[in-house]
C-alpha cells in the first residue's frame, strides 16, 4: 500500500478487498480501539469484548463486499456489526454484568466523560462517581446503552449513530434524552445525584 495521503476507512477496504494486507492491518489499528470499548461498555466483560472485536474483523474479510456507502461510513458499518455480535452473545449466552463488580471489569468509560473539569470535591469523589456512572450504564436496557455508549462514549454523531444501530435519527435523539435521564434517575437513587449541584454534574455528562 503506497499512498502519500491519509487513506480513508472506506479507500482502506477497497485495497483490502483487492488482496493488501496492509491494508487490512492499517484499517484494524485504526478502529479496533473503539469496537472493543463499545463492546466493553455493552458487555462489562474483557473477553466479551475481545471476541467480538476479533469477530467484527473476520467478519469484514469475509463480508466486506457487501458494505454500501450509501447508507453511512464504514465506521458505522463496523459498530453495527459489534452490536449485532454483542446482542446475539448477550441472547445466546445470558450474560449478565453483576453490577457491583464493574470497577473489576477494566476501564469502562473515563473519567473525563463523567466530571467536569476541576472538581473541586477531588480524586476520591471522582472515583466513586466514575464507579456509580459504569454501574449505571452497565444496569441500562440494551436499547438505551448502545445509544449512550455511541452517542456520549464514542462520540459518534446522531447519523452515524442511526446507520451503526439500523434506526431513524429521530429514535437515537429520543432514545437518547431517555437514557441520560435515567442515568441521572440512578444516580440520584444511589445518592450520587442528591443535590442539584450534583444533578447539575451528572446531566453535563452526557451532554
Amino acid at each position: 500500500m503506497t499512498l502519500l495521503t491519509t487513506p480513508s476507512d472506506e479507500e482502506l477496504l477497497r485495497l483490502m478487498m483487492a488482496g493488501d494486507e496492509a491494508a487490512f492491518t492499517t484499517l484494524y489499528r485504526r478502529r479496533q480501539g473503539g469496537i472493543y470499548r463499545f463492546a466493553l461498555r455493552m458487555s462489562g466483560s474483557e473477553a466479551v469484548a475481545e471476541d467480538v472485536t476479533q469477530e467484527v474483523f473476520m467478519a469484514l474479510v469475509r463480508e466486506g463486499s457487501q458494505f454500501d456507502s450509501a447508507r453511512g461510513s464504514l465506521v458505522a458499518y463496523l459498530y453495527g456489526i459489534a452490536r449485532n455480535q454483542i446482542l446475539r452473545r448477550l441472547e445466546r449466552d445470558r450474560f449478565f454484568v453483576p453490577i457491583n463488580d464493574v470497577a473489576d471489569q477494566g476501564e469502562v468509560p473515563g473519567p473525563e466523560k463523567f466530571v467536569a473539569p476541576g472538581d473541586p470535591l477531588g480524586d476520591l469523589t471522582r472515583d466513586e462517581m466514575v464507579g456509580a456512572v459504569r454501574q449505571a450504564v452497565l444496569s441500562l436496557p440494551a436499547h438505551y446503552r448502545e445509544v449512550v455508549a455511541l452517542c456520549d462514549l464514542q462520540e459518534m454523531s446522531y447519523v452515524e449513530a442511526a446507520a451503526a444501530l439500523g434506526c431513524a435519527v429521530g429514535t437515537v435523539r429520543s432514545r437518547l434524552h431517555r437514557a441520560r435521564a435515567l442515568l441521572v434517575e440512578k444516580l440520584r437513587a444511589n445518592g450520587k445525584a442528591d443535590s442539584s449541584s450534583n444533578q447539575a454534574t451528572s446531566a453535563r455528562c452526557f451532554v
